[in-house]
């Protein structure tokens, strides 16, 4: 059994595991305040501890990640509680723990395919299992084995591409189809490229900016002997060029830091004009 005990609040991170939650129910989360200012807290919540402290918002420290109980951690920090009883579970009863958390989790508001995705991923890197393959393995015994490929499928697109993306657990399953594809098809640097320039953007705004390039990979493979088409130019001076399908033709975008030089078009039409105007 493990053991019980009384931990600080300030020194639990809530989204260790699961970067983005289902929001809670105001009137739910109100019922519960309640409920333990009058009766105190009934049933104690689940962590473990941190392989390695992590900074918080308000300057603490955490040390302690949370694996369930995120409203009853809410009602009593909303409450001014300064601790809360905790199980702190060991690495032998951890996978059993989050097992239970996944599952409950799915009977009282379905997590999103992102969500999924970056549990796994989190619960690698924090040392719980030795690969996804052995997490989701653990974490979603049921799941069938094409569900479970998926799963490792959305895991690269979360750790390709989490940085970069805007509100992703608002992303399909098949737009996540649809990036892992072409990240497992060796197009990760074209996505980081397309995404740059978006990045801080609106979800909308960054899947406009993506759309076309996927459907370009998926209308025309590159060779993997010409490697054509080049999709992605980079070069040492700091100058990145995707090339993106249009409805009439073909957009090359420049970016990075010698994009700014105002000659740097000019330089290209001049050598565009040259090509084309040859007697």
């Amino acid at each position: 059994m493990d053991p019980l005990h009384h931990l600080p609040l300030a020194e639990i991170d809530p989204s260790a595991l699961l970067r983005d939650r289902t929001t809670l129910d105001p009137e739910a989360l109100q019922q519960l305040q309640h409920s333990i200012a009058t009766e105190g807290l009934r049933t104690p919540i689940e962590v473990w501890r941190l392989s390695s402290p992590r900074p918080s918002e308000n300057r603490d420290t955490y040390t302690y990640g949370l694996i369930s109980g995120l409203r009853r951690l809410t009602a009593a920090r909303d409450l001014g509680h300064q601790t809360i009883p905790a199980f702190l579970r060991s690495p032998q009863s951890l996978a059993q723990a989050l097992t239970a958390m996944v599952t409950e989790n799915e009977i009282r508001a379905p997590v999103s395919p992102w969500e999924k995705a970056t549990l796994i991923l989190n619960a690698v890197t924090e040392g719980h299992f030795d690969t996804p393959d052995a997490a989701i393995a653990t974490l979603f015994p049921s799941t069938s084995r094409s569900s479970r490929q998926r799963l490792r499928a959305h895991a690269t697109v979360v750790e390709a591409l989490g940085p970069l993306l805007t509100a992703p657990e608002t992303l399909t399953i098949r737009q996540l189809d649809t990036l892992a594809a072409a990240i497992t098809g060796g197009h990760e640097d074209l996505l980081t490229a397309t995404l740059h320039p978006h990045v801080g953007k609106g979800p909308e705004t960054q899947w406009s900016a993506l759309r076309p390039v996927l459907l370009d990979i998926a209308r025309e493979p590159v060779n993997p002997t010409t490697r054509r088409p080049r999709r992605l130019l980079r070069l040492r001076q700091g100058l990145t060029i995707t090339r993106e399908p249009t409805p009439t033709g073909w957009l090359l975008r420049f970016t990075g830091p010698q994009a700014r030089s105002p000659g740097l078009i000019d330089d290209v039409l001049d050598k565009v004009e040259e090509w084309f105007n040859k007697p």
